[in-house]
């Protein structure tokens, strides 16, 4: 078997980040220094939970979080 087929991919921003199967998401995520925190991860379109295993092929979606906060200057009504 080739080692292609050992392997996931995580794909944030059309950069490909390649690990092996059988991690869960949040290992991977922290393998490549990213912020679980910072990502949701998708596969085929579903939304996944950190705990989930990644399967050998996996393509791994990651949409960064977008956080934010009253503009400055505003006060709360």
């Amino acid at each position: 078997m080739e080692t292609r087929d050992k392997t996931a991919h995580l794909i944030l921003r059309g950069e490909r980040f390649e690990v092996p199967s059988g991690m869960t998401i949040r290992a991977a995520l922290q393998q490549h220094a990213i912020s679980p925190e910072s990502v949701i991860a998708t596969r085929q379109g579903q939304m996944l939970t950190d705990d989930e295993r990644l399967a050998p092929g996996d393509e791994i979606k990651l949409v960064a979080v977008i956080s934010g906060g009253a503009a400055s200057g505003s006060t709360p009504s």
